[in-house]
């Protein structure tokens, strides 16, 4: 799945990440509180579709920064915003995987699955919200929000989590007591369903194939690794993170943007990066209207009909993923051209002035082709 077109040229060498250590048993003493936790399949069932909703949550919102922008200008900018869209994308085929696994069925192709934007994080606390909007510095402050990492202190939280490594660990959790406690364990889905790493034709990682717990936990650690990386040390002081064999999560690659630098080793991950300026230019941008809805267009209208015409391309994107996830992982491969169709289609719409001084944007929203008058 590379429809962002080609990924960017960061390959780092190694993931730095600290991921809060479990305790060996069910029984046993935990470093953080006591939370509500899943005690039952058909919660786990559940929250592992609200990690796929999650995933899928973020990629409209960075796709929009993304396609706002000269590529030609801001050559860092985009090429880092591409290289997370790429991971969140396995990470939600990931959520898929480890969904199969335990028996339950991904459901992509359903308007539920979609956010109405502006909307917070699904399941989150709602402490902040996310919006489809140009990228600018308000947008690289909201990533920074979405990625932050949790604190050391925090703990698993499968509802109303603060941040998403809360959320992650709540899962981890939770599928290392119930496959401990179910007789025969919890992973007796169809094999057959797993989209392999030879299958996922996009770049961002290693995609794990989920056939028993340890392969679980090493796709939820891919992501939490991926996206937050870091498991409390934001806040330490004494952690130096940052050098030249480090592949940096997705926070503090944001943070790299924001501030308009490089990491370089000795850098301390509360602290804002020191390294090698790079050019970020805030006014090389699409003037794009936030937030923008079809019905906000008169029916038939020329916008109206690039808009619709972008969400039909969307939902059929979102059909073929469903169809991917739910027993036909061959078929993973023809998401492709629907990746570079999207992109081309939400470029037409960021040249298109909206009527109100300002331009047009993809609206992402569900639009089956029937739906077309």
């Amino acid at each position: 799945m590379s429809g962002v077109s080609s990924v960017s040229g960061r390959h780092h060498r190694l993931r730095h990440r600290l991921l809060r250590p479990l305790s060996e048993t069910t029984e046993g003493p935990t470093r953080v509180p006591a939370s509500p936790r899943m005690d039952t399949i058909a919660q786990l069932r559940a929250h592992l579709q609200t990690a796929l909703e999650l995933e899928h949550s973020t990629i409209p919102v960075y796709l929009c920064a993304l396609y706002s922008m000269d590529s030609q200008v801001n050559i860092f900018a985009y090429q880092t915003i591409q290289s997370v869209v790429m991971e969140e994308m396995l990470h939600m085929v990931q959520a898929a995987n480890i969904l199969n696994a335990v028996g339950g069925s991904p459901s992509i192709d359903h308007p539920d699955f979609i956010p109405a934007y502006p909307t917070a994080l699904p399941h989150s606390d709602g402490s902040f919200t996310v919006s489809l909007e140009k990228f600018s510095q308000h947008a690289m402050d909201i990533f920074l929000r979405i990625e932050h990492p949790a604190p050391a202190s925090a703990p698993p939280q499968p509802d109303r989590y603060d941040t998403i490594g809360q959320f992650y660990a709540a899962l981890r959790e939770a599928l290392v007591r119930l496959d401990t406690v179910t007789p025969g364990g919890i992973f007796t889905g169809d094999p057959a369903r797993q989209i392999s790493a030879d299958q996922y034709y996009g770049a961002g990682g290693r995609l794990v194939a989920v056939h028993g717990l340890a392969d679980a936990l090493l796709g939820i650690d891919e992501i939490v690794g991926q996206g937050e990386g870091i498991d409390g040390t934001l806040l330490d002081p004494n952690h130096v993170l940052f050098g030249q064999d480090i592949e940096y999560a997705h926070f503090f690659r944001f943070n790299e943007i924001r501030h308009g630098r490089r990491y370089r080793p000795g850098d301390r991950p509360d602290a804002a990066p020191t390294g090698p300026e790079v050019e970020v230019r805030w006014d090389a941008v699409a003037d794009m209207a936030p937030n923008p809805k079809l019905a906000t267009y008169p029916v038939g209208s020329p916008l109206w009909q690039q808009t619709m015409a972008f969400n039909q391309a969307y939902t059929r994107l979102l059909h073929q993923l469903h169809v991917a996830c739910n027993g036909r992982p061959d078929t993973l491969s023809e998401a492709v051209p629907m990746m570079y169709q999207l992109k081309y289609l939400a470029q037409a719409l960021l040249r298109t002035p909206n009527g109100h001084g300002r331009m047009a944007g993809p609206s992402f929203e569900y639009a089956p082709s029937w739906s077309n008058p």
